[in-house]
């Protein structure tokens, strides 16, 4: 019987690209819709590292199982860092990509392009059933906002968020290119020989 890895995400579309990556090991992956009672993880941190620790240790320790727990977000040096840790919520609202993308985009339209640059940054962490933490990872994507939303794939800010070598954004771009220049991804490759050795080769 395949291990379990539970994903401390509701997110549907971050759990698909989760399973896209890590779903070769052959690991039963499961998310947070699959645990009715799997607790509501407060992500007071002020980093992404504390936000990812907290989601794989409270989740883990509730459940009883391995725990991949993940924070990811955008980060913008010409608004100070923001959205950073706060990317889900930036226009207040847990989720809501439009009002999160037009706050950004409000907030850099008077920006010439070479002040919109950006990084996608991932930190997570990985927790055993008693919540103690085995690894913590993190990846980074660089690129710059555009103005004007192009391309209908990924989530959050991915259709603002352009890759100048590759001249598209994220939204525009394969799941497949994505999946091998994105934070996530990098942030996951680095996890990959841990969990392997942890859950797969034990």
């Amino acid at each position: 019987m395949a291990r379990v890895l539970v994903l401390g995400t509701r997110n549907v579309k971050k759990r698909r690209e989760i399973e896209e990556i890590l779903g070769d090991l052959g690991l039963e992956l499961r998310d947070l819709s699959q645990f009715p009672d799997a607790p509501e993880v407060v992500e007071d941190g002020v980093t992404f590292e504390a936000n990812a620790r907290k989601k794989a240790t409270e989740t883990a320790l509730a459940l009883g199982e391995w725990t991949l727990g993940e924070d990811s977000g955008l980060v913008v040096p010409a608004l100070n860092g923001r959205p950073g840790v706060h990317s889900a919520r930036y226009a207040g609202k847990q989720g809501d990509d439009a009002a999160n993308n037009a706050r950004l985009i409000a907030e850099l339209s008077p920006l010439p392009a070479d002040r919109r640059a950006a990084r996608y940054v991932c930190t997570a962490a990985l927790a055993d059933p008693q919540g103690q933490v085995h690894a913590v990872v993190d990846g980074r994507c660089h690129g710059v906002i555009v103005l004007q939303a192009r391309g209908a794939g990924g989530f959050g800010y991915d259709p603002y968020f352009l890759i100048p070598e590759y001249h598209k954004t994220f939204g525009e771009l394969s799941a497949h290119v994505k999946h091998a220049l994105s934070h996530r991804a990098r942030a996951l490759t680095k996890l990959r020989p841990v969990v392997r050795s942890l859950l797969v080769a034990s």
